[in-house]
């Protein structure tokens, strides 16, 4: 077959000029939503794939048909994520109307304070994700959770945040039942042991560094007046609407214990669901009233009537008094309305829709940069002026960041970086976990700081703190990489290729070997 019949069928490769001037339009396009025209990024995607398509059909000469095969095949990449989504939605409401969720705030607030929140809440977040191996289903479950204990405790949201999302990924990262954790070294051809021994050398000193980091915010918070009262008004509101019970953590209990003896992240998912809606039918709620939250939602009750008789003093005394709240002071009350009313009013499938329109058109405009050679062209260019270890460190990081950023889901920021640079490594000489462990530095943590990658849109969604703003103090997922490449530099944990594929751990590669 000739290059021109070739040409006609696929398309051609892109010009770096080609590739950097479809980045930079998108760049424009998503850039100008958020700071400039202060909109939703959504449109903003649709135009950055439309150019790229554009490019793709006129200039390249691809066919539609191949065009429309890479944005299908991105979707279909990110549809688990998709389905996900919906289900937590479902799940976040049946755990409303069943009181699961402020029985964990409920007990949360007993137990912890101010100035040990932060670190235990990163302890807490890495154990149940190392255990299940699923940053979602952390943060889906005991993080919500967390979320209402720190509103109680006067921690700010973003922070909570995260601290949540720091522990999340740390064992998401780290456990062998990640699914990332078993892509990346697939892709960079070494088994996931020596994938996860090579991430100590990275994740450890990163780890040490967010402890220390929530050690000293933690003790700020301490030295401030603790709202012993406001606390005990959100347990009180939540005891007169709910039935509080150790019989409501089991939903929770379930969905860990399914996702750490290694069952799917779906199915785990939607069996706390069901877990959700035995307990709200045990308790007395209808079955229709089940499916409408699933649906639709929860919204608390008793702190929309104190919001509505906020003006009229004598009602809303009567009402205090009627839910035997007479004990604590008006704005204490009124204070904790407050707070459940946005902590809880939340869930059920519809309120995914918008982040999951997001996802979509993120995907679609990320399958034709994918399908067209975009990305593939600007990460072949960097190789060209990489040539020490610590530079092929970093060019992997800044694919995997670039990948994140323009293909919006972290499987492709691990799947096609690891495709591009694993003859590169071998060549070097240098051992498979090197990539695998870069894949996963970057490819698997930073996808949380992009606001409309599948992970930061999944993140913000379900802890209602938006990606931008507990970005700061995601420490984890940003320090990690930066450390990544700095130890490298330093010639610390360097794994070289040995004569029978085995590590051997030297700042320069040994002369044997060369």
């Amino acid at each position: 077959m000739s290059d021109e019949e070739t040409t006609t069928k696929t398309g051609r490769k892109p010009t770096l000029i080609e590739a950097i001037l479809v980045i930079v339009i998108a760049a424009l396009f998503i850039g100008g939503a958020v700071l400039y025209w202060e909109t939703d990024v959504h449109m903003a995607l649709v135009m950055a794939a439309t150019v790229a398509a554009l490019v793709a059909l006129c200039v390249l000469k691809y066919p539609w048909a191949a065009i429309e095969e890479g944005m299908m095949a991105s979707i279909m990449m990110g549809m688990q994520a998709i389905i996900i989504l919906f289900t937590v939605g479902i799940l976040v409401g049946t755990w409303l109307l069943s009181g699961v969720v402020q029985s964990m705030i409920y007990y949360g607030l007993s137990i912890l304070n101010p100035s040990i929140f932060l670190i235990a809440t990163l302890l807490i977040t890495s154990i149940v994700s190392l255990a299940t191996g699923t940053s979602w289903g952390t943060t889906g479950t005991i993080g919500i959770a967390l979320m209402g204990i720190a509103a109680g405790l006067g921690v700010p949201a973003p922070v909570a945040a995260g601290f949540i999302i720091s522990g999340a990924y740390f064992g998401d990262k780290m456990s062998p039942l990640s699914d990332t954790t078993n892509l990346a070294p697939a892709m960079a051809g070494t088994d996931i042991f020596q994938h996860i021994r090579a991430m100590v050398w990275t994740t450890a000193p990163t780890y040490i560094i967010v402890l220390v980091i929530a050690g000293v915010m933690g003790a700020g918070y301490s030295s401030g007046e603790f709202d012993t009262e406001k606390v005990s008004a959100i347990q009180s509101m939540m005891q007169t609407e709910f039935r509080i019970s150790p019989i409501a953590l089991i939903p929770p209990i379930l969905v860990i214990a399914l996702a750490a003896s290694g069952k799917p992240a779906l199915p785990s998912i939607f069996a706390g669901a069901l877990a959700g809606i035995a307990l709200g039918m045990f308790e007395g709620e209808s079955f229709g009233a089940m499916l409408d939250v699933m649906q639709n939602g929860y919204t608390p009750v008793l702190p929309a009537q104190i919001a509505e008789l906020a003006e009229d003093l004598p009602a809303l005394t009567g009402l205090i008094a009627e839910k035997g709240l007479s004990g604590l002071s008006m704005e204490s009350v009124q204070s904790a309305a407050a707070v459940l009313s946005e902590l809880l009013a939340r869930g059920g499938m519809q309120s995914m829709t918008w982040s999951n329109s997001l996802v979509m058109c993120a995907l679609i405009f990320g399958g034709v940069l994918d399908r067209c050679g975009f990305l593939e062209v600007l990460l072949g260019e960097i190789m060209k002026y990489v040539k020490t270890v610590g530079g092929y460190i970093t060019a992997v990081s800044v694919s995997c960041l670039v990948t994140n950023m323009f293909a919006a889901d972290q499987y492709i920021a691990i799947v096609l970086p690891g495709r591009m640079f694993k003859k590169a490594f071998d060549e070097k000489g240098l051992h498979p976990r090197m990539l695998s462990r870069v894949l996963e530095d970057t490819g698997t943590i930073t996808s949380a700081l992009v606001p409309w990658n599948t992970c930061g849109t999944y993140q913000s969604k379900t802890l209602g703190v938006s990606t931008l703003d507990y970005m700061p103090y995601a420490f984890l997922n940003y320090l990690n990489p930066i450390i990544a490449i700095i130890i490298t530099y330093l010639g610390i944990g360097i794994a070289w290729k040995g004569k029978n594929g085995e590590p051997v751990i030297a700042k320069t590669r040994p002369a044997d070997l060369s």
